[in-house]
């Protein structure tokens, strides 16, 4: 097992997402200028919709003080040192990057939690008349990394952790 190895791509996903979803709320903002023009249709199927997200994944566990915003940024960052602890024990390279991208994207809705009091989403997928919520970079690499990680776990062959363990006869 190549630890250290593991260990950096799940720091280089991490950066990386963190790097893409940072960017690509500063060019919503700034570049833009989504706020003002609140929505852009891209494709029959894809729009750019400004929404402050102020609670969690999907607008769970929203909140209106100034305090929800660093209880949910704190919570944020505690569920990332445990990733990380994770990440250290990871033993293969789709673990460490499924850590990495969850753990950048926390990280980048942290970062909009402390500077604007709210997430910044705009990914906004639609068909049908049916909507999805409005996302970001960062939540999607956190769902795609979970998601590698539930795969990983269901469809990857194991092998038994315990010398000698097996059936006794």
């Amino acid at each position: 097992m190549n630890l250290g190895r593991h260990v950096w791509l799940g720091v280089v996903a991490a950066l990386l997402v963190l790097a893409v979803d940072q960017a690509s709320k500063w060019w919503v903002l700034n570049g833009l200028d989504l706020p003002d023009r609140i929505n852009v249709d891209l494709l029959p199927v894809l729009s750019l919709t400004m929404v402050w997200n102020r609670g969690v994944t999907f607008g769970l566990l929203t909140q209106t003080g100034a305090w929800g915003s660093w209880l949910l940024a704190g919570g944020a960052l505690v569920i990332v040192g445990a990733l990380a602890l994770w990440l250290r024990r990871a033993e293969s390279r789709l673990t460490a990057i499924a850590l990495g991208a969850v753990a950048g994207g926390a990280i980048g809705n942290v970062v909009d939690r402390l500077r604007f009091g709210s997430v910044v989403d705009f990914i906004h997928a639609h068909a049908f008349g049916w909507h999805w919520y409005v996302f970001n970079i960062a939540d999607a690499a956190i769902v795609c990394g979970v998601a590698a990680l539930v795969l990983e776990n269901l469809f990857a062959p194991r092998h038994n952790q315990l010398a000698g363990a097996g059936p006794r006869r």
